[in-house]
């Protein structure tokens, strides 16, 4: 029983700082957006409807958006919708809520995203260790090379080339834009994501393989007469761990960006088409909610992220 209830101080310790500090940042984030809604220069109805409709729609809009309010009823109502996930009405499609598309729109961009990190850690870990370790021989510098080429490339610079050369031309996969093209174009769409930050993860994982491959834990283990992938894998991987979360956690943000992008290119529903969708057509409860969605997911991830580093490093631990 002490064990199991210093196992549950211990995770206490390590989640509850980080989750209160993501909870801040997300309030911090959505109290700017708020804000920046209401006070920036101009009328938000006016913004919505246009400078030439007439006096009664404005005034209608703004009892509608709670402008008729004073500041500070209006932030205890959007603090009081934002716990309850009930951010108003959309504009343009009378009847569905802005969390609805939000929550719609949440999922397509998490799955691309999601899965794009197991991939660039799957292929990144991977590469590490074929660059690191015995099995290549002499042949592992040009796994340094073709990584090192890839890391530097621009993620705009080469998806729709491969975009067109396989999906178009060859037609060996789906068109991710598709929408027929179901889970193969959600791969392939995550799969260009996970080029960069794979390329990132291969080399940052073979430097601190490198380090660790000269501690003396390494040594017992193969005088215990351990396999090469049991050294590598089941002893180095682990240790090195830490720093290739900290790549993760660091390149999240870039990441979701580049979802962003892809989105767009391929016309494929996600957060970042409805951010741009619901600024263009002025559907100022749907930007909002979108934009705090949006932020929610980058701080939730990075969390996460860190939490599984202070898991696998105790140094960086709160």
């Amino acid at each position: 029983m002490r064990r199991v209830a210093a196992a549950l101080r211990g995770l206490a310790t390590l989640v509850i700082p980080r989750a209160v500090e993501a909870v801040v940042v997300v309030w911090l984030v959505a109290t700017v957006v708020f804000l920046a809604m209401r006070l920036l220069p101009g009328d938000p109805a006016v913004l919505v409807l246009g400078e030439q409709a007439d006096a009664a729609a404005l005034a209608r809009l703004r009892v509608r958006l709670h402008l008729d309010e004073p500041l500070y009823m209006q932030y205890a109502r959007f603090l009081r919708g934002l716990a309850t996930l009930d951010l108003g009405e959309s504009l343009r499609r009378p009847g569905v809520t802005a969390a609805r598309r939000v929550g719609d729109a949440f999922v397509p961009t998490a799955a691309l995203g999601g899965i794009a990190v197991a991939l660039a850690a799957v292929g990144g870990v991977g590469l590490a260790l074929l660059s690191e370790g015995p099995w290549l021989g002499a042949r592992r510098r040009w796994v340094d090379r073709v990584v090192t080429a890839v890391a530097g490339v621009p993620l705009l610079s080469f998806a729709p080339l491969l975009t067109y050369a396989l999906a178009a031309k060859l037609r060996i996969v789906a068109l991710p834009g598709d929408p027929d093209a179901g889970l193969s174009g959600l791969f392939f769409a995550s799969g260009l994501l996970a080029v960069p930050l794979g390329a990132q993860l291969a080399r940052l994982g073979r430097a601190a393989l490198a380090d660790v491959g000269r501690a003396q834990f390494l040594t017992v283990a193969r005088a215990k007469g351990r396999g090469p992938a049991a050294v590598w894998i089941l002893h180095a991987l682990p240790v090195a761990g830490g720093p290739i979360l900290t790549v993760i956690a660091t390149q999240l943000g870039a990441l979701l960006g580049g979802a962003v992008v892809l989105e767009r290119l391929f016309e494929r529903a996600g957060l970042g088409s409805l951010v741009l969708e619901a600024y263009a057509s002025r559907d100022l409860p749907v930007l909002e909610a979108a934009v705090i969605a949006s932020a929610a997911l980058f701080v939730l991830t990075q969390t996460a992220a860190s939490i599984l580093h202070a898991a696998f490093d105790p140094r960086v631990r709160a």
